[in-house]
């Protein structure tokens, strides 16, 4: 890898940062602030309108990821014409499923009850549908932000699009906050955000256009053809959700109904530890995805196997040193966090640990099929392997308790490895002893001997 690619590689890494830190701003800042301002019932219940309008994120069908991979590889060969006839052919395809969208929103919401079947009582009638209105409306048009994103991808700067996404997240936050300090209600506070990220939105777009002069908005290069051809790898990007909602809330509800609720909450939060570290580890593989897609739409092979095989290196290596530090800290950690109420199980959180890393291989692995749209078996694949570990979790759990029910988690991790690690190596034109040699081979600044050099400077 030449000094370009590294150096996109830790802004990427870094913007990545950025992004989670803004995230978890928001998340700790929010609680304290709604709860000093408003009634807790007004709270818990504008927690779960504000939820309802994330399910319109589903509209696009995944066209804005499509796209990303697909002018990213076009760039990469020198076709800028291909990359603006796949931008606005997205556009457009977006645009027109976000209105449908907005329209039958309007609609259903008029002619429902909603905050009646809610069983609310804090916000009104009316005020929960303009809330999801707006809400939706917002979350609707920010579909276009991913498309927008992609065009900072296919040009390399990719880590600057990230960036001004988390500085956007992090204004509009800001501009919600101050209706709930000045005394507005639910109302005036949805409406403000859904402004706030729809002026976001707005800023993006003319942000695009001033720093890559190739994009256009309009309709002269779109086609349907290229709808066509990107219909299948689209729709499938959908399937990862739809595994992701097998797999956590899923085997929650498995081990809910063999062992009841008590057992949910241990298992839930000594899961929701361990992920601490598989967050990092799907933070670090994601930032080789633009890398990807651009050497393999060059056909640049040599570089395609390279990248993959470090991915692979860096999540497994992160993910050891994240498993060993959360075998040290995470009982106690699990202990204080949870105020004594929930007791902590050293063997529970090591078999979960253990998934994160047999899932850091093929989590990493399959980021070269995502970047090149070639994914469609993988999310077949994912979601039939995370069904039937539900089904799998709610008899081990009858059986085994926890232990049982941490074990078969395990099944879609192993079943995901023997798919995706093999189709990756084909692709790269990889062999198996080559990558299982190259995960030993650290590059001079990596081995420990050399972080022992800088650690004595220190």
């Amino acid at each position: 890898m030449d000094s370009p690619i590294k150096r996109r590689l830790v802004l990427g890494f870094l913007s990545g940062w950025v992004g989670k830190f803004a995230s978890t701003v928001i998340q700790l800042v929010q609680v304290p602030v709604f709860l000093h301002f408003w009634s807790v019932p007004v709270y818990g219940e504008w927690m779960i309108v504000s939820a309802l309008p994330t399910y319109l994120s589903f509209s696009s069908f995944g066209f804005g990821s499509a796209a990303g991979n697909e002018m990213t590889m076009m760039v990469s060969r020198g076709d800028r014409e291909g990359a603006l006839r796949v931008f606005q052919s997205c556009w457009w395809l977006i645009t027109l499923l976000c209105c449908a969208a907005i329209l039958f929103l309007g609609v259903g919401l008029y002619f429902s009850t909603i905050a009646d079947k809610l069983k609310l009582s804090a916000i009104s009638e009316i005020d929960t549908k303009w809330i999801i209105f707006y809400l939706g409306v917002s979350v609707l048009l920010g579909q276009l932000e991913q498309l927008l994103q992609a065009s900072y991808r296919s040009v390399g700067r990719y880590p600057y699009g990230s960036f001004i996404k988390s500085v956007m997240s992090l204004a509009a936050f800001a501009c919600m906050i101050v209706p709930v300090v000045l005394g507005g209600g639910a109302r005036v506070t949805a409406l403000v955000f859904a402004v706030a990220n729809i002026a976001g939105t707005l800023i993006l777009c003319v942000l695009v256009r001033r720093d890559i002069p190739w994009i256009e908005y309009g309709w002269r290069f779109a086609r349907v053809a290229e709808i066509k051809r990107l219909f299948g790898p689209a729709v499938a990007f959908l399937g990862f959700p739809i595994g992701n909602a097998l797999n956590l809330p899923g085997t929650l509800l498995a081990v809910g109904y063999a062992l009841g609720p008590t057992d949910v909450v241990i298992f839930g939060t000594a899961r929701t530890v361990s992920r601490v570290a598989l967050q990092m580890v799907h933070m670090m593989s994601g930032t080789f995805g633009p890398e990807l897609s651009s050497a393999f739409g060059a056909r640049n092979y040599e570089l395609t196997r390279t990248l993959h095989r470090r991915a692979c290196q860096m999540a497994l290596l992160v993910a050891v040193v994240m498993v060993l530090t959360m075998m040290t800290f995470g009982p106690w950690f699990l202990h204080h966090w949870t105020g004594g109420h929930v007791p902590p199980s050293r063997g529970l959180l090591s078999i979960l640990l253990l998934v994160v890393v047999v899932n850091a291989l093929w989590a990493t692995s399959s980021t070269l099929l995502a970047a090149i749209n070639q994914h469609q078996k993988l999310a077949a694949y994912y979601i039939l392997a995370t069904g039937i570990t539900c089904v799998l979790c709610f008899v081990l759990a009858r059986r085994y308790g926890l232990y049982g029910a941490a074990w078969s988690l395990l099944v879609a991790e192993i079943a995901m490895n023997m798919y995706v690690v093999p189709a990756s190596l084909k692709i790269s034109r990889d062999t198996w002893p080559a990558f299982l040699a190259s995960m030993a081979q650290y590059p001079p600044s990596l081995r420990p001997e050399a972080l022992l050099r800088r650690l004595r400077c220190v």
